[in-house]
């Protein structure tokens, strides 16, 4: 991909999966935080309040044999125990990736993780 995407439509163009999966992503946290920002870059798409707290980002661009189209990566403080995630890593704060095939794996389980997720980043205000 040459340069940084210009918005979200951009960076998924010719992934319906990661697109639908933003936007489920997307409506779900902007019905609970209002104050939640969206930041394109060459790599992510972040979401954003005091700080990051959640990424999708597209692991074909980087990987021979990516096992899914996109991955959704939480950050906590806490680890999450689920055999869901494919890496649970603690560079910082936990993070979790969570490798997604179909956007319905974005349901109330997960939903329920970037909201504790984004309760932890913080308000703008």
């Amino acid at each position: 991909m040459a340069g940084t995407p210009r918005d979200v439509e951009d960076f998924f163009a010719g992934d319906p999966v990661g697109l639908e999966t933003f936007r489920r992503v997307d409506a779900a946290l902007a019905a609970q935080h209002d104050d939640v920002v969206v930041r394109v870059s060459r790599s992510q798409v972040a979401f954003r309040r005091r700080r990051g707290f959640a990424a999708l980002w597209v692991p074909g661009r980087y990987l021979r044999r990516a096992a899914a189209p996109v991955v959704l990566s939480v950050a906590t403080r806490e680890r999450i125990d689920s055999d869901r995630f494919k890496e649970v890593a603690h560079p910082g704060p936990w993070m979790h990736h969570l490798e997604v095939t179909d956007p319905a794996q974005v349901d109330d389980e997960v939903l329920g993780w970037l909201h504790a997720a984004a309760d932890e980043a913080g308000g703008t205000g």
